[in-house]
């Protein structure tokens, strides 16, 4: 589904840039990120190799850059070695560096029914009160060839996104999540803020953060505020 998408967009507007999502629990019944084992755990290496397959396909299919959100270990050099070999070096990888397992994906997860049919994914995303785990795994996929680090979410994250970009020195993208939009549009509808102000304030906050990417819900409304300024 996302390959013939990705040609269908491609096709119909050249120009655009697309970046697909690299991971597995889109593919699943059980809505985890990789393959389970018999006793219900993900198991890393396993997956490794479907998402360098998955990576592959995407490049492909006419990705401009892929970004792995599965969270596994590793997977960042694994994909880039399967894109290199493949006639894909120069697609770019934007790796899910530092993505938290957060209650701020909720709206999404409801929209999309993609929550985990058991368990949760607290074993391969991150605590949320670890910021040095974040900043190590950001410095890991450095190494591991990455071209920009991402963190999610964004707000309540503000100050990993600042650790991130002072100790790697990367582009860094921040995902401004679905229960972060939801706040703000819950806030407005009932009249406790004004919405212009305060998505722009918001923006304006991740970027002063660190954040070089702000992917955000809130892009078409933002773009529009900021054209007629």
């Amino acid at each position: 589904m996302v390959q013939l998408a990705t040609r269908a967009i491609k096709e119909a507007h050249p120009e655009l840039l697309v970046m697909t999502d690299t991971c597995l629990c889109e593919y699943t019944a059980h809505g985890h990120c990789g393959v389970l084992r018999a006793d219900g755990h993900v198991d890393n290496d396993a997956t490794l190799e479907l998402l360098a397959r998955t990576a592959v396909s995407q490049a492909g299919a006419g990705a401009d850059a892929v970004a792995p959100s599965d969270m596994m270990d590793g997977r960042v050099g694994v994909l880039r070695a399967a894109l290199d070999e493949h006639g894909h070096a120069d697609t770019p990888i934007v790796a899910y560096s530092a993505k938290f397992a957060s209650s701020f994906y909720g709206p999404f997860r409801a929209a999309a029914d993609c929550a985990p049919a058991f368990g949760d994914r607290r074993g391969y995303q991150l605590d949320p009160g670890n910021g040095r785990e974040a900043v190590r795994e950001a410095l890991l996929d450095v190494q591991e060839g990455a071209d920009v680090i991402m963190v999610k979410p964004a707000l309540p994250y503000l100050d990993v996104i600042r650790r991130v970009k002072d100790e790697t020195g990367m582009p860094v993208a921040a995902y401004n999540v679905s229960g972060e939009y939801a706040m703000l549009k819950l806030a407005a509808a009932a009249g406790a803020l004004d919405e212009r102000a305060a998505v722009l304030e918001t923006l304006t906050c991740i970027r002063r953060a660190g954040a070089d990417i702000v992917i955000t819900y809130h892009a078409k409304d933002a773009a529009a505020w900021l054209r007629d300024r």
